[in-house]
């Protein structure tokens, strides 16, 4: 089994950064939901390891602040 790898990779973060967000402008906020999905599942795909996208999911989801049900 694989591991999550944390350690920095990214030759430019920033520039990767500026893309999400251009990606993301004048979307309406489903329109930009359903491009994270799109982008998410593509990305698990070319990792091809469903462990270590349960463990980067974990890590995502540990930290965000959640929101309660129905808010």
């Amino acid at each position: 089994m694989s591991t999550f790898d944390l350690s920095p990779r990214l030759s430019d973060p920033d520039g990767l950064f500026e893309a999400l967000v251009e990606a993301h402008h004048g979307l309406a906020p489903d329109a930009s939901r359903r491009l994270d999905a799109r982008l998410v599942l593509l990305l698990a795909n070319h990792i091809g390891d469903v462990e270590v996208v349960k463990q980067a999911i974990a890590t995502a989801a540990g930290a965000q602040p959640r929101t309660p049900p129905g808010s």
